[in-house]
């Protein structure tokens, strides 16, 4: 487990595993690191990529600093991938996906392509 502090001292914790690109994996409203299909998959993308599968904040072990604003989630999104390197695939479930779209939307470093 890892962590890193976002633009507005939330702490996002994480986990890492594999060798390769960066891929960050942004789950659903429901859901958080743990939840076995995410693992599953970040096992599955550690051969090719090295995957951070992390807990949005107020979900799992993370913060929640309030007010609550999208840009809050954008912003902990910018921090995983200036972790990561600068620039980082992204990999979106539900709200996550959308939460993805908006950041590349507002000039996130998200690594188009395919896997």
């Amino acid at each position: 487990m890892y962590s890193i502090i976002s633009r507005d001292g939330t702490r996002i914790v994480y986990d890492k595993v594999g060798q390769g690109p960066a891929l960050i994996l942004v789950a659903g409203a429901f859901s958080y690191r743990k939840f076995p299909g995410l693992v599953q998959l970040a096992n599955q993308m550690s051969e090719h990529f090295t995957v951070y599968n992390y807990d949005r904040r107020g979900r799992g072990d993370s913060g929640d600093t309030q007010p609550y604003d999208i840009g809050r989630e954008i912003e902990d999104l910018q921090a995983l991938i200036d972790e990561a390197g600068g620039s980082a695939c992204v990999w979106g479930l539900s709200s996550g996906a959308v939460l993805a779209l908006k950041a590349a939307s507002r000039g996130v470093s998200i690594t188009t392509g395919s896997a």
